[in-house]
């Protein structure tokens, strides 16, 4: 006979029962309408982390070709791409396993891999994690959750998980193959579109670019190569190569893979390059690049002639297959005609160049006139020479007309030549001034002696002549003609997006009242030699010394896409340096140095600035006004680098920062995100690093949100882990401050900077 109890027990068990079904319902509803595979992932991970009540959710999808997990999105402080490998860590073991995982104290279990928290400053406390398979029943990755808002997690929190992520599976896998669909479609209609503009392109170098980054994307390659051979000297030479730079490449087409390749006409599929003794490991000493795997086909035209070599190195996931050698040989037998025109093009245009190189750098005026009697070219120095000042007051000009009045015994000379005719120390006038002249007329003739025209040379020997000719004894000539002639050109610049560090040694004034004249002077040396070698390391420019700060440039004038990491990581090899540095200087029983750097991202104005007297090439703007500022606040916050949220933002890597403040700085009326690198420090330099940072980005959150007796608490929890850390010191101050002077209005958390 059913009791009351167990009556209620039933009710209860349906009533459960009733809200996990709603629930995969609205799981599968709200799946169904996702756009993307981001969005189902990122609508599962909110589903989740509210469901069962968590502080953050992440989907950690498995990469088959690498081995690792990567997260696609994360609930949570917003965070870049974290990829671990598929064995290590609570996620590793929950994929390897295929076993869901309950842990109460993650710090306390090996498996647990802190690295994460110690690139994000996050503080993991337990951890929900299970096994996450596609609509098939296939492993594609892990749903973790962390810090569960209330308590422990349970094994039922782990069932409903796995039953939310079994719901959600259908829609999953649909977004997936979508993707790879997608993906593929792309590779194709790519291949497509670089195989239409080669009929287009006769340009050699952009040709072979497109041909490359298609290949590489292509065959999922880490590094491709297109080898033109140069029938003049027997070599393979290329251009352009993923991966390889600008430099060009040369070697005897009989040498190495690719030289056996264009010798025999073979394809060469090598899955272990090494083992392969035709391969010539000099290149990869060189680069510092390893090749694993090898795919290299010849390149002939359409009469069968081997033109070239393509050679892809390192498939990702494997060696290249039977299929990789079929999309590369079809690809290359469109794409030789494109090649060979390019080729013949460069040739042609090489040979122009050469020319109009050679008339432009020549001192004597060189005019030519067609059967017409029409001017067609005058070079630089005979616009000069002729006073010219537009090419429109030259060119298809009437020689009859141009050469009149005072210079008319000219077209005598010019209606009676039939051979080379010198006239020495002639006389021509010239924008009405009179200049002497060494004047010689030839008769231009085509490869069946029939004429082509007329070429007149003018050699200036008038007195200006000689005085540039004395003159260039004690300074370049054409760098004096550029900086007088090209006027507003030489002075003008450009707007282009730059990262601007700025640096600074401390206490500089003691420095030098210790060291006097000459040991102040040895020490600058010293120090600057190392600071701009690493600068230039990363591609950076010097711009200026400041007395004894530095100001340099990532991204003028020469822009990669990674500019701010590049001056981030000179930054902090600054510090490592420095330390170095002072350890030199301490064995010496000499005074160690300190510095402070600054670092932003803007809008930038490069150019040569100044008078035609004295330019000097550098940038202006408020970019460079801020990272000056960085630079000074880092006194204030106990920091040696300091980055805007500008720079921020645009970093690719991860780094060891944490957010100190925002800021209105001197002069300004918008906030300024500002963080701290700390990647340089050590144990001893920075003890307690995580618990600091964990300890410090909590109250920084309190701080924020105008609580502030909760974040001095946090705040003083950080000085235990680190006495020195002065930024923590600093907000207890602040906190306090705040405490007694209450902000009027809403508070923001914006701290407004009232010097520099």
């Amino acid at each position: 006979m059913t009791t009351a109890l167990d009556s209620r027990a039933s009710l209860q068990a349906g009533k459960i029962s009733a809200k996990v079904s709603q629930l995969l319902l609205k799981v599968n509803n709200d799946m169904a309408v996702t756009e993307s595979l981001d969005t189902a992932l990122e609508t599962l991970v909110t589903i989740i982390a509210n469901t069962i009540g968590a502080e953050r959710g992440t989907i950690f999808l498995n990469d088959n070709k690498t081995g690792e997990l990567y997260s696609r999105v994360a609930l949570g402080s917003f965070m870049r791409e974290i990829r671990i490998m598929n064995n290590k860590g609570i996620a590793g073991w929950v994929f390897t396993q295929e076993e869901g995982a309950i842990v109460h104290d993650a710090y306390k279990d090996e498996r647990f891999y802190k690295n994460v928290d110690m690139r994000t400053g996050f503080r993991t406390k337990n951890i929900l994690c299970a096994p996450f398979y596609n609509a098939l029943g296939e492993k594609i990755g892990v749903s973790q959750l962390l810090n569960k808002l209330s308590g422990q997690f349970t094994e039922q929190d782990l069932e409903l998980l796995m039953m939310i992520t079994q719901q959600a599976a259908i829609a999953i896998q649909n977004h997936l193959v979508l993707e790879e669909v997608q993906e593929f479609r792309k590779q194709e209609l790519d291949f497509l579109e670089v195989v239409s503009q080669i009929s287009s392109e006769l340009e050699l170098e952009p040709l072979l670019q497109k041909i490359i980054s298609t290949v590489t994307q292509m065959l999922d390659a880490e590094r491709s190569s297109l080898f033109i051979n140069d029938e003049k000297t027997n070599e393979l030479y290329t251009i352009v190569g993923e991966g390889l730079g600008k430099n060009e490449i040369r070697f005897p087409n009989h040498l190495g893979i690719a030289g056996h390749v264009f010798k025999t006409g073979e394809v060469l599929n090598i899955p272990h390059a090494y083992a392969d003794l035709r391969f010539n490991p000099s290149f990869d000493k060189q680069t510092g690049f390893f090749t694993r795997s090898m795919l290299c086909i010849p390149v002939t035209n359409k009469v069968g002639k081997t033109i070239g070599v393509s050679q892809v190195l390192n498939k990702r996931g494997g060696p290249f297959t039977n299929e990789d050698e079929a999309r590369l040989n079809a690809f290359t037998s469109q794409i030789s005609i494109g090649i060979e025109n390019a080729t013949l093009f460069k040739n042609v245009q090489k040979l122009m160049n050469y020319t109009e190189s050679m008339l432009h750098s020549m001192t004597n005026g060189v005019i030519t006139i067609n059967e017409d009697d029409l001017i067609i070219t005058c070079n630089p120095a005979g616009m000069r020479i002729m006073r010219i000042e537009s090419e429109e007051d030259v060119l298809k000009q009437n020689v009859r007309a141009f050469f009149s009045g005072d210079n008319e015994w000219i077209l005598n000379k010019l209606e009676d030549v039939e051979e080379v005719e010198v006239m020495m120390d002639a006389e021509l006038v010239f924008g009405g001034e009179t200049i002497s002249a060494n004047v010689t007329i030839l008769p231009l003739l085509d490869a069946d002696d029939e004429a082509l025209g007329t070429m007149l040379m003018i050699e200036d020997i008038s007195s200006e002549k000689r005085m540039k000719s004395t003159m260039s004894r004690y300074m370049d000539a054409d760098l004096a003609d550029q900086l007088l002639e090209s006027g507003d050109d030489v002075l003008g610049g450009k707007q282009s997006l730059g990262t601007v560090l700025f640096s600074d040694i401390r206490s500089f004034t003691t420095l030098t009242e210790e060291l006097g004249p000459q040991g102040t002077v040895t020490l600058l040396n010293e120090y600057f030699t190392i600071m701009v070698d690493i600068i230039q390391g990363e591609g950076g420019m010097l711009d200026k010394f400041i007395g004894d700060a530095m100001m340099a440039i990532f991204g003028t004038p020469v822009a990669h896409d990674d500019d701010p990491d590049r001056a981030v990581r000179a930054a902090i090899k600054m510090m490592t340096e420095l330390y170095e540095f002072n350890k030199l200087r301490k064995q010496r029983g000499m005074m160690a140095i300190d510095h402070g750097l600054g670092v932003n991202t803007d809008e930038i104005v490069s150019g040569n600035i100044g008078s035609p007297k004295r330019m000097d090439y550098t940038v202006i703007g408020d970019g460079v006004n801020l990272a000056a500022r960085l630079e000074s606040a880092c006194k204030k916050y106990g920091a040696h680098i300091l980055l805007s949220e500008y720079s921020f933002g645009r970093l690719k890597a991860t780094y060891r920062t944490r957010q100190v403040d925002r800021v209105i700085v001197k002069g300004k009326t918008e906030p300024v995100g500002v963080y701290e690198v700390v990647d340089y420090h050590d144990k001893s330099t920075f003890p307690n690093m995580i618990e600091v940072l964990g300890h410090f980005n909590n109250g920084i959150e309190y701080y924020n949100g105008g609580r502030w007796d909760d974040a001095i608490k946090l705040f003083k929890e950080a000085l235990t882990g680190n006495p020195d850390d002065k930024c923590s010191q600093m907000y207890i101050e602040r906190c306090e401050h705040l405490i007694a002077n209450p902000p009027e209005g809403e508070w923001d958390g914006v701290w407004i900077f009232t010097d520099k």
